[in-house]
This record gives structure tokens, sequence and C-alpha cells, in this order.
């Protein structure tokens, strides 16, 4: 019988006042009999709105009816024909705003907790039903895939299972890409991450960590080396700044590297991992999205007796999930809405001592079709504080597009590519993810990879007929 409750399964969470003093996970995740419960809410409908609302096209109401039946393995492994990455997206997708957004249930009521019952699966999956993955007989076609994060993991897990001999090039020390340096450990434990990182491995998929593309090697010298396709998923890793007086100051960071400082190299765990972070007393982060929301949440976990949100619209505005939002008013972040940084303040010894803002109110709709911030006049005010981290945005990195003749790029750093085949200028190119549309979602990114992928074999499979002609 299915379960017409208006309302999901709620999920079982750390309480704020101690989850904002550790950075174990927040949301401690459905056991089975929840899991069921959930599940039994789906109605199963004939269109399946929710799958044309999910980048990677889950076959969803297959996967929920298999945990109504108890098969938990069978589950994950739906889950996992179409989702390179399921216990990833189980927790850091946007389902609100995608596959729960189309779901018939939530017309009266809340939608099924697909995210939720995703997350169960390929965590009962690990638990329980982990087996290495199976490695393809090989075409012997090597192909390069330049980024190990989700982009980047989707496109080579896709090629690998096709036979090609697949390489992916990582700048940092450790793959993952954003969902290590990124996203915070109580949001995405870094195990899980490497289980999924373990997966490709065994599929055959060669990993090289410290090989920046475009200052060791160019795009043209991996095609020297006999890669006869290249997929570009290098991420938008460069931050963007404010341009005010004061950026320059000690105690002020971009979030790449107040995030990355923390969840990639552990900085929290100083001295245990050699990363020291400067802990803040006062910090102000300016920006409205997931990232912003990451670093104050981040900075209060540090010891911060005061964290804000400084951002320039409402909260109806911001571009942060509604479930985050909800988290760091939970754990005591203080929002300063309609307010936008005009100066940050600093000592003779160039450290970090204040923030000088000002009040906004909101005008037309601008090209996005929010609302425009206008200034308030006579609404200055300071804030006392020793850290400002910046959350405006990344863009991509310029140092592949300098570096390879031929890719064409948007004013802004974005590649250009062909919409449905990821396509670039450069033959034998593609391209996806953050490096092509800017910051945005991880299941965007995989999207954007396996698109690529497929279009990848469309075109080696051309050419090896060609070739045989």
């Amino acid at each position: 019988m299915p379960n017409m409750s208006l309302h999901k399964v709620e999920m079982p969470e750390q309480n704020p006042d101690v989850r904002n003093k550790n950075f174990k996970e927040v949301a401690l995740g459905y056991d089975e009999d929840m899991a069921v419960t959930e599940a039994q809410r789906c109605l199963n409908c004939k269109t399946r709105p929710c799958v044309s609302g999910c980048p990677v096209n889950v076959a969803i109401p297959d996967f929920i009816m298999k945990i109504i039946r108890g098969d938990f393995i069978g589950a994950y492994e739906t889950i996992k024909e179409t989702n390179a990455l399921p216990a990833v997206c189980g927790r850091v997708c946007p389902q609100e705003s995608q596959c729960e957004q189309l779901c018939v249930r939530g017309k009266k009521g809340e939608p099924v907790a697909i995210g939720r019952l995703e997350r169960f699966a390929a965590d009962y999956f690990l638990a329980n039903g982990a087996s290495k993955a199976k490695k393809a007989e090989s075409n012997g076609i090597k192909v390069a895939v330049i980024g190990a994060g989700p982009a980047g993991i989707t496109c080579a897990s896709d090629l690998a299972q096709m036979g090609y001999d697949v390489t992916v090039f990582e700048a940092f020390h450790k793959a993952g890409g954003v969902l290590v340096y990124g996203i915070p450990e109580f949001r995405l434990p870094k195990a899980i991450v490497q289980k999924e990182i373990d997966a490709l491995l065994d599929m055959g998929v060669k990993i090289q960590t410290n090989m920046v593309i475009g200052r060791i090697k160019s795009i043209d010298e991996l095609k020297q080396e006999g890669y006869q396709a290249i997929f570009i998923g290098s991420g938008a890793g460069l931050p963007n700044f404010m341009n005010i007086e004061g950026e320059d100051l000690n105690g002020v960071y971009s979030s790449n590297e107040f995030l990355t400082r923390i969840n990639l190299m552990r900085a929290y765990e100083f001295p245990n991992y050699d990363t020291p972070v400067k802990i803040p007393e006062v910090a102000a982060v300016i920006g409205g999205g997931n990232v912003a929301m990451d670093a104050a949440r981040c900075a209060k976990r540090l010891g911060a007796k005061e964290v804000y949100i400084i951002y320039r619209r409402g909260e109806q505005e911001m571009p942060a999930r509604l479930e985050e939002i909800h988290h760091a008013k939970e754990e005591g972040i203080i929002f300063k809405l309609l307010s936008a940084p005009t100066r940050i303040l600093g000592n003779d010894e160039g450290w970090v001592t204040g923030i000088e803002c000002v009040e906004m109110e909101l005008g037309e709709p601008d090209a996005s079709g929010r609302r425009r911030p206008v200034v308030k006049k006579g609404s200055e005010y300071t804030i006392d504080l020793d850290t400002v981290i910046v959350a405006i945005g990344q863009s991509p990195n310029p140092l592949i597009r300098n570096t390879t003749p031929n890719l064409e790029t948007e004013s802004w750093g974005g590649i250009i590519v062909e919409e449905e085949t990821g396509k670039t200028s450069k033959a034998g190119v593609y391209a996806g993810g953050d490096a092509v549309t800017g910051a945005a979602t991880v299941i965007l990114a995989m999207g954007a990879g396996k698109v690529a992928a497929k279009a990848i074999d469309d075109f080696l499979s051309e050419n090896k007929e060609e070739k045989r002609l």
C-alpha cells in the first residue's frame, strides 16, 4: 500500500549546537525502515516526470521500487547504470530544483525524498555489497581526461565501460576536484569520495596527480602522445574578487583558498595535518551561494565566535540550497541580507580589523531575472572583525585556453562547445562542466561528462570505420 503521508520521513541529524563544533556529517542518513517507509510514498507514475528532471536520467521510480521490495543492492545498481557517483549525488545534488521539483507528490505536500533514498541505497551498497567494478575489455584506444572532478570522473567512467584506455590528469595531489577541495567533510565525507575514486581505478582508469595541463604538458602534446580524444573537465578554480579597497589585507581569503586548506588539506585537524589556517574571532563571508554557506559553516566550526553572511540581495534571491541556508541558520550563522561591502579596514601591520558595508534595496529585475540591488542612501555601517572570506563565484583558469591554439572561449573564459556533444572548436577535443558553464552544480557537470563520453565514442567509432574503408 502506498504511504500517502504529505511529509517526507524526517532525516536524522546532529544537534545544531553540537555539530557546529565538529566536522562530522550533519545528516545521519535513513535506516532500512525509514527508507522503505519513504519509498512507499512514490506512486510509480507512468509518466515518470522525476526522471526528466535528472541531468543524468537516473531511473528513479525503478530504484525506489527496489527499495520498497527490500532489494537495496539492486536499487544501487539501477542508479549506477547512469550515475557514476550515487553516494555523492545523494548528499549534494539540489534535488529540490531538479527531480523532486517535478515529483507528482509535491503538488499536495512534500515530494518524495529522492535524494535521501539515493544516499541510502549508495551507503547500503558501500557498507554491505561493495565489490570491485568490472573492467571492460580494452579496445586499445587512448583517451585523456583533464580534471578528476565530477565531469572528468563521469566521462572517464563511461569511457572505461566502453573499453577505452583512459588516463585522467589532475592538477591537485588528490583526485576528486570540488568534491574534495570545495565541499566540507560535514556535507560530503572524503572517505565516500575516495570509494568512488577507487571504483574508477578498479575499472582500469589511470589517474596522474600533480599534472597541471597547460604547464607540464599541453593539449597538443597529449595528442602527440597518442591520445585520440581529449575531454577538458578542469572546472572553475579561479576565484572572483570584489575589487574594493582592502582586499589585499592579511586575513582576507578567497573561498577557494579557505575551503581548500580546510577540506582537502585538513587544516581543521592541525597539527595532525600540517596545514595551518587562521582561526577567526569574527568572520564575514561575502556571497549567498552554497560556497558561501560552506565557508561560513567551516569558520564557525573552526571556533569563530561570530560568523556573518553578507549578501546584497534578500533571502529569496539567494542561490544557495534551502537546506544549506536552513542548516547555517540553525548553527548560529548571522545573515546580513540586503547589504554590500564597500571597504575592508585594516591596521598599520596590514591585518583586517573590520568591514564597511552599505544597506541595499531591490529595484527592477536585471538580466538574470532577479531584482537589481541599489544602494540605500545614508545606510553605511561597520562590523569589527578579523577575517573576510570572498565567495562571489569562480571562473575557469586561463591556463588551458592560453596554451591551446584554436580553442575558442567566451570573453569570461568558458570554453565554447556544441551543447549536444560537448565538442570544442579543436578537433578531437571535448569539454564540459564548470570549464564551460562557470561554477554550477555537481550533477550538471556529471551530465556534461556523460554527453561528452557518448560524443567521444561516436567520434572515435567513426574514425575506426573510416580507417577500415
